[in-house]
């Protein structure tokens, strides 16, 4: 059995203050990206605040999404997600991501969060490709 290889995603902007975000290589057209639920994503019940696992799902659809073209501009132009299960402090959470369509301007997107073999929740969306003048 081969040993996961996980690279932490380098970005000096807003991830930089809610991360690490890690990505493990996978096929064409998916994503798998985790991060450790730390402290600092605590929300006031105790568990993993929502807005970062939105955060989260949002990284990692968006960056599958333009695996075709790591450079291209683009946008989140719709984003839903679906609360399945609290997510507790010091856990692993995992997204795997799918393109579900690709079309000249737009991506499609599906997303699911695990903790372990737990689906926590479950998100989809739509990128819109920006075109560079």
């Amino acid at each position: 059995m081969t040993q996961e290889q996980w690279i932490e995603e380098e970005d000096s902007g807003f991830i930089a203050h809610v991360g690490p975000i890690l990505q493990t290589p996978t096929e064409p057209g998916q994503g798998r990206f985790r991060f450790i639920a730390e402290d600092k994503h605590r929300n006031r019940a105790g568990y993993v605040q929502g807005g970062m696992l939105m955060t989260f799902a949002d990284r990692a659809m968006g960056k599958t999404a333009r695996q075709e073209d790591p450079d291209r501009a683009q946008a989140t132009a719709q984003f839903d997600m679906q609360f399945l299960a609290p997510v507790e402090i010091g856990t692993t959470v995992d997204i795997l991501c799918k393109v579900v369509k690709s079309t000249r301007h737009l991506v499609f997107m599906r997303g699911e969060l695990f903790v372990e073999n737990t689906c926590v929740a479950t998100a989809q969306g739509v990128w819109k490709i920006i075109d560079r003048q």
